[in-house]
């Protein structure tokens, strides 16, 4: 039986028709009204209509860009949705007229790497999704991390600079101040001595521009830095890198390694995990959120 997955981002709604296999047989998506929540479940409850058909499950699983909680039944917030204190499971399913299981977003790739993608196959792994900010997801032998309050594997929020630059979520010095897509820019525009954007950087990777590889290689530093840390603490048989700074495959993933071989100590007497980029890209979202949904039906019976 197919089952649909539901992306809830801060700008895109994605829903997409998924095989058991983990193959996106159609999807649809339509833009985030971000500032009404009840705008947000009338397109929700349209894309999940025109997947919906015979031979689709009645559970749905919805991945978001949100704080959960421990139970998966509200949003403690969400940075781009206007979601606080939110009952956003119990919302669905009186909109959509059928169960609903939530996740944030960031899990559902983890789990989708895990099960689909460059995790497949492993005990143990560790998802850094590398975008606009830096997620993470953790799987320990093939069980989700999510902590006591739901809000576990914050992995952009570990600290690699202490008393660095100011994050968002009011600490400094967390990774996603500086191995981002956004620090990315800034690490450019200050290698170039000049502002540049997202699209101009791109320009300059391609063809080679020396300062913008040497911004790419220190937002690989940062990471290889913080997998010390993350590899000390949740020992992962494969780390996989997603997002869209993975797009710059080994110009990426090598200064990860090369840092973090040259700071976790010696390699040939402990094991240590691959590192890899994510194979789903974009489509891990909605493939994470039908997978929780099959796995809810697997439970319910």
């Amino acid at each position: 039986m197919d089952t649909l997955g539901v992306d809830i981002g801060g700008t895109k709604i994605a829903v997409a028709r998924v095989s058991a296999s983990g193959e996106v047989l159609r999807s649809v998506s339509a833009p985030t009204p971000a500032d009404d929540p009840a705008a947000l479940l009338a397109v929700v409850t349209d894309l999940v209509g025109q997947m919906d058909g015979p031979g689709v499950s009645p559970t749905v699983g919805v991945a978001c860009a949100a704080f959960v909680n421990e139970t998966r039944e509200h949003v403690y917030l969400a940075p781009n949705i206007a979601w606080r204190d939110y009952p956003l499971r119990a919302e669905l399913e009186a909109a959509l007229e059928r169960p609903a299981v939530i996740e944030n977003d960031a899990n559902a790739a983890g789990l989708a790497e895990f099960e689909h993608g460059a995790g497949r196959g492993a005990r143990s792994m560790v998802l850094l999704t590398i975008g606009t900010g830096v997620g993470g997801a953790v799987i320990s032998e093939g069980t989700l991390l999510t902590g006591g309050f739901g809000v576990g594997a914050e992995l952009g929020h570990v600290i690699v600079e202490p008393g660095g630059r100011l994050c968002g979520c009011g600490s400094r010095g967390c990774l996603e101040q500086y191995a981002s897509g956004t620090a990315l820019v800034r690490h450019a525009s200050e290698l170039l001595d000049r502002p540049v954007s997202a699209e101009e950087l791109r320009v300059l990777l391609e063809a080679g521009d020396a300062r913008a590889h040497e911004a790419l290689s220190l937002v690989g530093v940062y990471i290889g830095r913080a997998l010390v840390t993350l590899v000390a603490v949740l020992d992962p048989s494969v780390v996989v890198i997603g997002g869209g700074v993975s797009d710059a495959g080994t110009a990426l993933t090598d200064p990860i390694e090369k840092e973090f071989a040259q700071s976790y100590g010696p390699l040939a007497e402990r094991p240590v995990p691959d590192i890899v980029t994510a194979a789903l890209r974009n489509t891990a979202g909605v493939v994470g959120a039908a997978a929780l949904a099959r796995a809810a039906l697997r439970e319910a019976r």
